[in-house]
């Protein structure tokens, strides 16, 4: 026979099928539309910074900065020694710092997480780029006045002439009144910039010394390149690019950002499709296996082996160009719509044109296409060798077949994929979780092979709980779930992946709660707990406002140092304290005092016994401008995660730290025996009220905020983990549906003696029903596993208290049943609805 009629049976076939044709074109659409929808979101918002940032350094020919991001800057006497080399035509200085915009109301104004930042003003005179455009008033000429921009404006709603407050780490609430307002050139989301007069800016934001930059225009007598070398050579230990890598840096920074969330929608997008794949897979097995004798009629009329594979090869890449066409369609959908979403939440997004690059398309096909043909492949093979005479007689759809091959190979992955994972769940550290990565995907193709094997005597046992008070309807259910194990078990395991990934979720996040309710129970003494802001803090204006409200016996403040310690290449983050630690924290001393006083350091256990160090020992401390002080150390605490490896002195702090960049991480707030804790919480909620953002919170409800943004978290993997439970039960559906096509004599003799449509619909109900619990209860046990394996390899970073959802486990279980039967409905209706004498004589 020639390919052309070939062709043509496999287009009818698909044609005559379209139910069949629909479910298994969905589970291709799903998978390709997150990877789609990754795609475009991302390059939608790389797109829309690398449009905001790529006038970042407009007019700048070379900009001179601090080695380290972070360090105080670079010296003001620099300045004048940049103006007096040959080539300069002009500086301008950069200052900044973040702060807090009071609005109208008086409270703070809400970016949803965009940054606020407070910017010196320069007249046009002194500007490099384009200057300001002022849509009312004008720029801050004295101390006390400040521009905004137009989105900030307006979020605030705040006009010319109003007046307001800022709040700054550095000098708490500072009075202004608005200059003008003044326009961008692209929506920046909810940025809001602030201007300032120079002088006032830098009283904000620097130390006097020093500014976060030097702008540098040139007067065209030589290249950038060339006077980049020219400055650098003037001002060694600084940092001298040229514009256009000022710019490159910028975007590369931004691209690195967004390549993890990218990263991150992508693995979810895998995860849909590698659940689609088996959705595929047992599609095409089952339509091979209901087609035995179409394709052995073929074979009989003169259809070559390989005409046959062709053909059902074909209908497989029909199914993926289709589905992977749609995908794309539905990914555009699915970032349009969470764009809409994360604006709706005011996340401070900046907004754009989608952008649907020509490499989203083309990985999208491939993917979706590939993925579809492989998974068709094997099914291929297998009507490849149909044998002719297969067409003179009924045949097995291979459900008897031996098991014995693959259960083996299910068994010694099993045992192999247990003992790494046991091995790995003994260590901390990358290695460690490495490890057990390795066992959990050992596991996972364990259950993979041995899955059938495992479902007859799993579904048995499940049906003698879920079938048996049904009598003999019960019992053919449970019969036809275990005729076909290799259906039965490819069928429950897209929904095994799925349930074993949010229970491995949920325990992470039962862990983290739990250990930081013991972190906070165990480790802090204090009643009450002051915070703001995360990446902001507090001002240090807090602690003095807390120490006069009466009943307050000891205020404690924590604050980030950050700091090169002895010859570590890369810096790390400490603790400097003000106050009496151990009135505020169960800290355990086990060598020395806990004096951190001046240049001196308290180190963890850990570090001591990394280093070899001990009381009396001098370590020094590098700060990001590149000074070091030796410190010595006065003592040794059992490793505490509230407090870190290691603690200083607040002096140290300061000496560390930029003006600009001071702030508390908490406060810690301990009350006088037999104070009234109601009246001192009204107190401290009245003095620190002038601030805005601090929240008075006593134990309980500080971890109930860390709880809650753990939930955040936990929700945002939940749904984006919901699309591969999504297609699972689809899976189900789908199964049932082609099942019900295989068993449809079967169906009309049942119908034929007796049985009533009901029971029929009951028979079907009760089968997916034991096929959605069987694989969750396989998914569950791997996923709790994993989870607890997991957690354990993360003991050294806070997690060292293991907890497991139950309610949540017992919820997936029941729900997992509920899902079963909603699956088998429609299939169920089908089912009932089969003409006895039609099915029995169907051919």
């Amino acid at each position: 026979m020639s390919g052309n009629p070939i062709r043509k049976v496999a287009l009818r076939n698909l044609a005559a099928h379209k139910v069949r044709l629909a479910l298994t074109v969905l589970s291709v659409v799903l998978g390709t539309a997150f990877i789609t929808g990754s795609f475009v979101f991302t390059d939608t918002l790389q797109r829309t910074f690398d449009d905001i940032f790529g006038d970042v350094a407009q007019g700048v020919d070379v900009r001179v900065s601090a080695e380290e991001l972070g360090a105080s800057g670079v010296p003001v006497s620099d300045i004048a020694t940049v103006e007096g080399l040959d080539g300069v035509a002009r500086t301008a200085p950069l200052i900044s710092g973040s702060l807090v915009v009071l609005g109208s109301d008086g409270a703070a104004v809400q970016t949803g997480g965009a940054p606020v930042e407070g910017l010196a003003w320069l007249p046009p005179d002194r500007t490099l780029g384009d200057p300001q455009v002022f849509v009312d008033g004008g720029p801050p000429v004295a101390d006390g006045q400040i521009a905004l921009n137009t989105s900030g404006a307006e979020r605030g709603d705040l006009h010319v002439g109003d007046r307001t407050q800022v709040l700054t780490m550095a000098q708490g609430m500072v009075p202004v009144t608005v200059s003008g307002i003044y326009d961008v050139d692209s929506d920046t989301g909810g940025y809001i910039g602030v201007l300032f007069t120079e002088t006032q800016a830098s009283a904000l934001f620097t130390d006097g010394r020093h500014v976060q930059s030097i702008d540098v225009a040139g007067d065209g007598s030589m290249s950038p390149e060339a006077l980049r070398d020219e400055i650098a050579a003037a001002l060694p230990g600084t940092k001298v690019q040229t514009g256009a890598e000022v710019t490159e840096e910028v975007k590369s920074q931004v691209s690195e950002a967004l390549s993890f969330l990218n990263y991150f929608l992508l693995a979810f997008g895998a995860i849909a499709l590698l659940v689609g794949t088996f959705i595929i897979y047992n599609t095409f097995s089952m339509i091979v296996a209901q087609r035995m004798r179409e394709l052995a009629l073929l074979r009989a009329i003169g259809a070559s082996r390989r005409q046959v594979g062709r053909s059902v090869t074909l209908e497989a890449l029909v199914v993926g160009l289709i589905g992977s066409v749609l995908g794309i369609a539905a990914g555009i959908a699915l970032a349009y719509g969470l764009r809409a979403a994360l604006n709706a939440a005011d996340l401070g997004l900046p907004s754009g044109p989608l952008q649907l690059s020509p490499r989203t398309v083309i990985v999208a096909l491939i993917v979706g296409v590939v993925v579809t043909v492989v998974s068709a492949y094997a099914p291929a093979r297998r009507a490849m060798h149909v044998p002719p005479v297969a067409a003179m007689r009924e045949e097995s759809t291979g459900g008897d077949a031996s098991l014995r091959v693959r259960t083996l190979a299910g068994v010694v992955a099993g045992v192999a994929g247990a003992v790494l994972v046991a091995i790995g769940a003994q260590g901390t550290g990358g290695g460690a979780a490495a490890t057990v990565g390795v066992g959990a995907l050992a596991l996972i193709v364990a259950v993979l092979f041995a899955a059938p094997a495992l479902s007859r005597p799993v579904v048995r046992v499940l049906g003698a709980v879920f079938a048996r008070p049904f009598g003999a309807v019960g019992k053919l259910a449970r019969t036809n779930a275990t005729r076909n194990p290799r259906r039965t078990a490819a069928t429950a395991f897209a929904l095994t992946l799925g349930l074993m990934l949010v229970s491995v979720i949920g325990v992470f996040g039962a862990s983290a709660k739990t250990s930081v309710d013991a972190l906070v129970d165990n480790g802090v003494e204090s009643e009450f707990v002051l915070t703001g802001p995360p990446m902001l803090g507090l001002p240090s204006a807090v602690v003095d406002a807390a120490r006069d409200v009466d009943g307050v016996a000891e205020v404690v403040s924590a604050h980030t140092v950050v700091a090169k310690v002895g010859d570590d290449e890369d810096f790390q983050f400490g603790t400097a304290i003000t106050g009496r630690l151990q009135d505020a924290v169960a800290l355990d001393i086990v060598e020395g005092t806990e004096s951190t006083t001046g240049d001196e350091l308290l180190v963890s256990q850990s570090v001591a016994a990394e280093r070899g160090l001990h009381p009396g020992a001098v370590v020094p401390l590098t700060s990001r401008d590149g000074e070091t002080v030796d410190t010595a150390v006065t003592g040794v605490y059992a490793d505490n995660q509230l407090i870190g490896p290691w603690i200083t002195s607040p002096e140290l702090y300061e000496q560390f730290t930029p003006v600009g960049s001071r702030s508390a991480m908490v406060v810690l707030v301990g009350t006088e025996a037999g104070a009234d804790a109601d009246a001192v919480r009204a107190g401290l909620e009245d003095a620190t009220k002038q601030f805005v953002i601090v929240q008075v919170m006593d134990r309980d409800e500080f971890k109930g905020q860390q709880a809650q943004q753990i939930d955040m978290l936990l929700a945002i993997l939940y749904g984006l983990l919901a699309l591969a439970v999504v297609i699972a039960i689809l899976g189900i559906v789908n199964t049932l549906a082609l099942s019900v096509v295989e068993r449809r004599r079967e169906i009309g003799m049942l119908r034929a003696v007796g049985m009533q449509r009901a029971q029929v619909r009951r028979t079907i109900y009760i089968e997916s029903l034991l096929i959605a619990v069987f694989g969750a209860v396989v998914g569950l046990v791997l996923g709790l596993v994993f989870g607890w394996a997991f957690v354990r390899t993360l003991a050294d970073q806070g997690l060292d208290h293991i907890a497991v959802p139950w309610g949540q486990v017992l919820g997936m279980l029941v729900g997992s049943g509920v899902v079963g039967v909603l699956a088998a409905l429609w299939p169920g209706i089908r089912a009932a609805r089969t003409p006895p004498l039609e099915a029995i004589v169907d051919v």
